[in-house]
């Protein structure tokens, strides 16, 4: 067991003593939460991390004293500095880390990401999801939960038809042609973008191969409201909070918006590719 998840294991077993001083079960403390009766036993089992506020409130709903708060708060600040480190996530496991993403996408109501990689996770495949989960297993030594995290990131996927959210994606025509997956699954990935782009609340972006770039697409990132951007490198992910670089992201976002193209002219841009994978794949 990693060092990350060790910590996370006694974070767990930590917040299940007090829970338990309180003599609430999981599910009523759950619902004075205002949270699924699961996540509060991710938690405690050490298959999600909480947050500083997922701390705050749960030592409030137990009662515990502030000091005690305090002390995991600091513990959780540690925690959060080696969950950086993409090997540590990963070999935490793939399905435990699409826990901690999913926690983080239903607290945001504004959802805005920039992937010159992939197919963003959100609008995945369960056949393009394998194929990516099995090269990140192979990259990062990850447990072999590739079954159980392409379930909980199909689960993910449930967010977007929660017409109180917004979500922007942005993607550069490069990503609907590489060969991350068979043929065959590529062009049932691209099926999917086509019905993702008729959602009233999804704003799909391609910035096509002509289009004049703003900047060198060196990485991805993802906006959650104004309150933080994850930037993830191969070897550590980044999580910016201060409000410069959180508007310097926004605005680069807004640069790559105005030159892509989106609605009629993005689904002619993916039907144009699409024609073009289904001929290779008949040749």
């Amino acid at each position: 067991m990693s060092e990350f998840q060790q910590a996370r294991t006694r974070m767990g077993v930590q917040l299940r003593q007090l829970r338990e001083a309180s003599r609430l079960s999981g599910k009523e403390l759950a619902e004075r939460l205002g949270w699924q009766a699961s996540k509060v036993s991710r938690i405690e089992n050490a298959r999600q991390t909480a947050t500083v506020d997922d701390i705050g409130a749960w030592g409030r709903a137990v009662g515990a004293a502030p000091e005690i708060v305090e002390e995991l708060t600091e513990q959780l600040t540690g925690l959060l500095e080696r969950q950086d480190s993409w090997r540590q996530r990963h070999r935490s496991g793939l399905a435990a880390l699409q826990e901690d993403i999913r926690d983080l996408e239903s607290r945001t109501t504004l959802l805005r990401a920039f992937e010159p990689g992939l197919v963003v996770g959100l609008l995945q495949t369960t056949e393009y999801a394998r194929s990516v989960f099995t090269r990140l297993k192979r990259l990062y030594n990850a447990p072999d939960e590739v079954d159980a995290a392409i379930r909980v990131r199909m689960q993910r996927q449930e967010i977007l038809y929660d017409q109180r959210k917004r979500f922007r994606f942005i993607v550069p025509e490069a990503v609907l042609r590489y060969r991350l997956a068979p043929l065959d699954v590529m062009c049932g990935q691209l099926d999917r973008l086509l019905a993702v782009t008729a959602l009233p609340n999804v704003e799909f972006g391609v910035v096509p191969f002509e289009a004049p770039l703003p900047s060198a697409l060196l990485n991805g990132f993802w906006i959650y409201d104004r309150e933080q951007v994850a930037v993830p490198t191969r070897t550590r992910n980044l999580v910016l909070r201060d409000p410069e670089d959180v508007t310097f992201y926004e605005r680069s976002f807004e640069e790559f918006c105005e030159v892509a193209a989106f609605r009629e002219d993005a689904r002619a841009v993916i039907v144009r590719v699409l024609d073009d994978l289904t001929r290779q794949s008949a040749e």
